[in-house]
């Protein structure tokens, strides 16, 4: 089988497993320890966590700490219901749905526009009682690199905090300055489970669940060491490799798009990441492209026909809608996501496999 849906999740790195097992000790080892413990087991299940802890606080900015979560949607809830009340939420409308539907819950919630090639368009107003804006660094679906310092600026005129959903872009490009940062590890080759929230110095956030408070008052609930130990492993193989990934991404792209050379990029193809290809057959009807066959033709080629998050609701993609293409191209709309062990040859043969099965309907 061929995986090319990294934006979904990406494979378990090698030196995240290994960090990982110590702490995954049965009867007779001594890795068990609940890290809230005061026993020597415990210390050293604490000295796991903080080791990660900084592994991780290693590629955000300067000036703030990390707190660990169950993943980026428990630390988009922190960071957007844990801010404040009252006033506006202004979120971009190709959020992710965790960020659109926490502030819509809110109920003060106003949409940013987006132009054509998926950015945010940094000329339009906030309202004046905004107290929060909310735009991610890389789209999950169209893999837009967004104007987050423009944004970050913008907020701080209207004495506003902003959030970043760094999902797609932490481990993989620089992570911009922001007031607080969404990460999820499974995205960066780490294991599923496990995220985190930066928060600079500063900022005071209240804790939105009751309990034990074991995260400096703001996450209650016993920490994995295990979980923990891989996403710090693999925050500092991608700190290590992030010049080597980037390259290896940008081959791979450079010949993707040759392969698909038939089908319109929907997005910009500059201010991008390049492990993400979102296309559709060129023609004023995406050639009529059936996704749901492709993908059914295609069964040895993992792609996505849109956002993960939204597959089998029958909902047409928002980010696609945003930029303004029509339901009939959204729907002709597939996905491909490759990055750090996507081979070469991986690409051109799902490329031959999806053009044939693209061709066999007559969309080609």
């Amino acid at each position: 089988m061929i995986y090319l849906d990294y934006q979904a999740t990406t494979p378990l790195a090698p030196e995240a497993r290994d960090a990982m097992l110590r702490w995954l000790d049965g009867p007779g080892g001594t890795g068990f320890g609940n890290p809230h413990s005061p026993h020597k087991m415990g210390r050293q299940a604490k000295a796991a966590i903080e080791f990660a802890r900084d592994q991780v606080a290693a590629l955000f900015p300067a000036g703030g700490r990390v707190i660990f979560t169950s993943g980026a949607t428990e630390a988009i809830n922190l960071a957007i219901r844990g801010s404040g009340t009252g006033g506006t939420v202004s979120v971009s409308a190709i959020e992710h749905a965790a960020v659109l539907d926490t502030a819509r819950d809110l109920g003060a919630c106003h949409v940013l526009n987006v132009a054509k090639n998926g950015q945010c368009n940094t000329k339009q107003d906030l309202p004046q009682d905004t107290r929060l804006v909310c735009l991610m660094q890389v789209n999950n679906e169209i893999g837009t690199i967004q104007p987050t310092v423009e944004w970050h600026r913008k907020a701080k005129g209207n004495n506003a905090l902003y959030f970043c959903d760094a999902v797609q872009a932490y481990g993989k490009i620089e992570v911009t300055g922001a007031d607080m940062i969404a990460i999820s590890a499974h995205k960066f080759h780490g294991p599923k489970g496990v995220g985190a929230l930066w928060v600079r110095n500063g900022v005071d956030l209240s804790e939105v669940q009751t309990g034990g408070g074991q995260e400096f008052g703001l996450r209650s609930g016993t920490l994995s060491p295990a979980l923990i130990a891989g996403m710090g492993a693999a925050a500092a193989e991608a700190k290590d490799r992030m010049e080597q990934d980037a390259e290896h991404v940008q081959k791979l792209w450079k010949r993707a798009t040759e392969i698909f050379e038939g089908w319109e990029l929907n997005g910009s193809a500059e201010a991008r990441y390049h492990g993400n290809l979102n296309i559709r057959p060129r023609g004023p009807n995406g050639g009529g492209l059936d996704v749901n066959r492709l993908m059914s033709e295609c069964r040895n080629v993992m792609f996505s026909a849109g956002s993960a998050c939204a597959s089998g609701s029958g909902r047409t993609s928002h980010v696609l809608e945003a930029i303004g293409l029509p339901q009939k191209l959204a729907k002709c709309s597939i996905r491909l996501g490759f990055g750090r062990y996507t081979t070469l040859e991986e690409i051109e043969e799902a490329g031959r496999t999806i053009n044939e099965a693209a061709k066999a309907q007559g969309s080609l």
